[in-house]
């Protein structure tokens, strides 16, 4: 005859190990990728619980990075951008790596710094149907292309348009706009 197994207990709060950080329900955090050569998973806490000799596993909703979504990663996506799914999973405390932020769009482009647990969400992804939510987004530059925060633009003093100033590092003010495509 077999043992019954110990019912779950919900827990408010764990312990990484390792890194002695407490994470509990709401907070997102890094998942060691099964394949040690691809970058961390990112996910949001849903819950927390003790599944019996000591074992803790999580309750997890998955962000998507560009590449993960079909339709891959496009120019406007910032390099630390991810997208909330609609993916649940539980898995192991284990494979918590560490604590992470996920802000929002606006939130990150107001950052001073941004270091290595930063990320920005902007879109739902719904994994199912690879669609997106909202499925379009203001245009900010003459390219007619979404804001990359990963690329700096500057706005025309005369008409009040934006345009990326990729390639234009070491440019005057004329020229950068000339390359933005605004000059009198």
């Amino acid at each position: 005859m077999t043992r019954p197994r110990p019912p779950k207990r919900t827990l408010d709060s764990y312990t990484i190990k390792g890194i002695s950080k407490t994470i509990k329900p709401g907070d997102c955090v890094l998942m060691r990728a099964p394949d040690a050569r691809r970058q961390p998973y990112v996910a949001k806490v849903e819950g927390i619980e003790e599944a019996g000799r000591r074992r803790v596993r999580v309750r997890v909703r998955w962000y998507y990075r560009p590449e993960e979504s079909i339709g891959g990663r496009r120019r406007f996506h910032g390099a630390k951008e991810v997208f909330l799914s609609d993916h649940y999973d539980v898995q192991s405390a284990d494979t918590i790596e560490g604590k992470c932020v996920v802000h929002s769009f606006k939130d990150y482009t107001k950052l001073d710094a941004v270091g290595s647990e930063d990320f920005f969400c902007r879109f739902e992804y719904l994994s199912k149907t690879g669609t997106f939510i909202p499925d379009r987004i203001a245009v900010f530059c003459k390219c007619e292309m979404p804001y990359n925060p990963d690329d700096l633009m500057i706005q025309c003093e005369s008409c009040s348009d934006w345009g990326l100033r990729r390639g234009a590092e070491d440019n005057s003010t004329d020229d950068i706009l000339e390359l933005v495509g605004c000059v009198d």
